[in-house]
């Protein structure tokens, strides 16, 4: 699948579009430069998977969690420096908590993410608001 987005406003649009066809519990990783839209997309599945609260970049304390209709977990892998302090931060037991749980960065954990794990590129389009999402079966 692959999305095209004019704003940030479409990108939430996207993620809760995204939601609807999510079989949970499901772990999403995000693969994109600084400043592609993670967050963003992240907010639209937060909001579609019904946290009202609001969903900031966790790159400082790692791992916030949020309720919702399910538990929402958000993970932001970037100031880590490989899996194995991701498995000391307790990575392991998000990624079988069930509901749903998004990683950003999730390339410095990879070899601890399940089968199963839904990849998500997000990149910058031909201007500054543009941004090009797409489902992705090898990240790397």
């Amino acid at each position: 699948m692959k999305w095209i987005s004019d704003s940030p406003s479409n990108t939430w649009k996207i993620a809760a579009e995204f939601f609807q066809g999510l079989e949970i519990p499901a772990v999403i990783a995000l693969h994109g430069n600084l400043g592609a839209g993670k967050t963003c997309f992240t907010q639209g599945l937060a909001q579609a998977a019904g946290v009202r609260e609001p969903v900031c970049s966790p790159t400082y304390t790692i791992i916030s969690e949020y309720r919702g209709t399910v538990p929402f977990h958000h993970i932001d892998l970037y100031r880590l420096g490989g899996p194995e302090e991701a498995f000391d931060l307790g990575l392991d037991e998000y990624l079988e908590a069930g509901g749903i749980t998004v990683i950003e960065w999730a390339e410095r954990a990879a070899e601890l993410l399940p089968p199963n794990t839904i990849h998500i590129r997000i990149e910058r389009g031909e201007n500054e608001e543009h941004r090009i999402l797409s489902i992705v079966e090898n990240p790397l």
